[in-house]
């Protein structure tokens, strides 16, 4: 009998000793877009959105999140994107005032200190995308004081002043390539404030330009590893390898595109056959990330037979670790940003699983609680010292 249980309860043992220590290290996730979900599907961050969101309040907490960078973002056809993320900020400012014994939005290190033996949820902003600031540095400033503390130079789409992925590969793109002088301003501004240079989502010449006018350690918020699977939303060896120099941290993004380089001719085929409906949501006015995820919910059984494994991910993870160490990387999941993710890894409940797939490949505790929080917050000491 003994032989059939030793698996099961050494199994039992694993879990139980993940989840010990997920939930005593500090967990930090760099990139959530919950507020950009919850303000396009009508509800609220402090409501049970199970089945509607990724994430809610109380799922953040009993997925082991301790401190959450919440995405402010738009697409770059967005009027007016530096007040929309004025709303953004708005809205969670509305759902802390609502909730001040479960989050926080913390704008200095006492600040976080205290919420985070409070067993309180840190939440500070993150601005995806240059655009937002529409060419005016001292919206930087403004961005700061609202608890703003990392911004993606660049989205998709590229500001006046910096060059993204997207439009580096465009031969139709008539812009600058990587920072022009404004953009070299942007970030000693950034720099000077304590907020993050996130180099996710831009070109390469931005990528180089800003590795060499930054003065302090930059995040990838949201991006994975382009030998792994080869998008331009991935970060090159090269580029890892720069990242690890400049004392930075990668943070694996959970998105299947980014993680299976399967994955793009099979999701493509899947909107293809629901191409109709996909544009009549379209014409509602949503935008199209979360049209497709409504396409995704909708078509579960379809959905999921497209996405990659945990597995895949940690390739990924391995990688990175290979090249720069330990030391340099953390989670950056793009929950709510995205409508397919790992298969294990289907909410904000799931991050345990991921502390699981680091146990089972040997990693201390000590090592552990830095993948999943510790490299971010040195990061962050350096550039806020304060």
């Amino acid at each position: 009998m003994m032989k059939y249980l030793a698996p099961l309860l050494l199994l039992i043992a694993t879990h139980a000793n993940a989840q010990a220590i997920h939930f005593k290290s500090v967990l930090v996730d760099t990139h959530n877009d919950c507020i950009t979900a919850c303000i396009e599907k009508k509800v609220s961050l402090d409501q049970d959105l199970t089945g509607i969101n990724h994430s809610d309040l109380k799922r953040f907490k009993q997925g082991g999140v301790d401190y959450q960078l919440f995405s402010v973002w738009c697409d770059g056809d967005k009027k007016n994107p530096y007040a929309w993320a004025m709303r953004s900020m708005d809205t969670l400012e509305a759902v802390a005032a609502r909730n001040p014994d479960k989050i926080v939005i913390a704008k200095s290190w006492t600040a976080i200190q205290k919420a985070l033996k409070e067993n309180k949820i840190v939440a500070q902003y993150g601005v995806e995308g240059g655009h937002m600031i529409e060419d005016h540095l001292d919206r930087l400033d403004t961005f700061y004081k609202r608890g703003v503390r990392y911004m993606t130079l660049t989205w998709n789409n590229s500001p006046t002043w910096a060059s993204s992925h997207a439009d580096e590969k465009n031969p139709k793109y008539t812009g600058p390539r990587g920072l022009t002088d404004f953009g070299k301003e942007v970030i000693h501004r950034m720099n000077k404030l304590g907020i993050i240079v996130d180099i996710s989502h831009v070109g390469e010449a931005t990528f180089w330009d800003a590795i060499k006018t930054t003065t302090k350690p930059v995040i990838a918020s949201h991006s994975n590893a382009y030998s792994i699977c080869p998008v331009t939303r991935n970060l090159k060896d090269n580029q890892i390898i720069a990242v690890g120099k400049n004392g930075g941290v990668i943070h694996l993004n959970f998105y299947s595109a980014f993680v299976d380089s399967t994955f793009g001719k099979k999701d493509a085929a899947f909107r293809a056959r629901h191409q109709a409906e996909l544009d009549s949501l379209l014409n509602t006015g949503i935008q199209r990330e979360y049209a497709q995820s409504a396409l995704a919910e909708k078509y579960a059984a379809e959905s999921e037979a497209n996405k990659p494994s945990l597995e895949q991910l940690m390739k990924h993870f391995d990688h990175i670790v290979k090249l720069i160490g330990i030391d340099h990387v953390g989670i950056g999941s793009d929950f709510d940003g995205i409508d397919s993710s790992p298969k294990e890894l289907k909410t904000v409940l799931d991050y345990p699983k991921f502390t699981q797939a680091l146990i089972a490949r040997g990693y201390s505790d000590k090592d552990i609680a830095k993948v999943l929080g510790g490299n971010f917050l040195r990061v962050y000491r350096i550039n806020n010292p304060n």
